[in-house]
């Protein structure tokens, strides 16, 4: 698996990314942006783009930090996101500038089908995705897992093309059963091609083997095979047409 940083540049602010790829694979693979939690573009981050590149995508990681604000995954989360909670603008900003990113790379460096696009999201990273649906990208299919749902800029009618998938667990208390009902609400008046999963009894960040913090999150490793399953199975056929 090659890995290989990627520099950029959003509203004059430097950020970097990972490009994951086989660079040995026979068939172009899937474009696929990953939104990583509130810590960004971290160790932990890098491998799980690696785990999704196993599935057969080209993965970029994407940063929505920039290098002068990398959390080092010790602090206070609030004080990273909260900023970028109050300014979506600046937040949907990044998210598509790591899409185009992400896009132009790999038309430049011949990587993957920039014709097959997805994106995929954890915790904060969930609502990044959701967000790039939102804008109107022109991705095939999004996927918030465990995912932050609310939002100060809404969709507009008509103008999300992805087809959006949430993740979550149903007893979730950083996005409970309001927020859901809440991105429900937004997509029905979007007029979006959207799915809810909610997994009974489950919390937040049920995707981490290492979380273990109730009542607010903690591993689940029913949710996350199926949750995996279930978003492997929306992107392959939200890009062949199928959903």
């Amino acid at each position: 698996m090659k890995t290989e940083s990627i520099a950029y540049t959003v509203a004059g602010g430097k950020f970097q990314g990972e490009f994951i790829h086989d660079d040995t694979a026979q068939s172009k693979q899937p474009l696929l942006l990953m939104c990583p939690n509130w810590a960004g573009v971290t160790p932990r981050a890098i491998e799980i783009g690696k785990e999704l590149a196993a599935h057969g995508y080209a993965v970029f990681v994407g940063d929505m930090h920039g290098l002068d604000r990398r959390p080092t995954g010790t602090e206070n989360a609030m004080e990273f996101l909260q900023p970028l909670i109050k300014s979506p603008g600046t937040t949907r900003a990044r998210v598509m500038a790591a899409f185009d990113v992400m896009t132009q790379t790999a038309r430049e460096k011949r990587i993957g089908d920039v014709t097959k696009r997805a994106a995929i999201g954890y915790c904060f990273g969930g609502s990044n995705v959701i967000d790039l649906a939102r804008a109107g990208a022109n991705v095939a299919a999004v996927v918030s897992m465990h995912g932050n749902l609310t939002t100060g800029m809404p969709a507009k009618a008509g103008e999300v093309k992805a087809a959006v998938l949430v993740v979550h667990g149903a007893d979730d208390p950083i996005a409970p059963k309001s927020d859901r009902d809440a991105l429900e609400a937004e997509m029905r008046a979007a007029g979006a091609n959207w799915t809810i999963l909610a997994f009974g009894g489950v919390l937040h960040n049920f995707t981490d083997p290492t979380s273990n913090r109730p009542p607010n999150s903690k591993f689940s490793a029913h949710a996350n095979r199926y949750g995996y399953a279930l978003a492997h199975a929306f992107i392959a056929d939200a890009i062949a047409g199928k959903v």
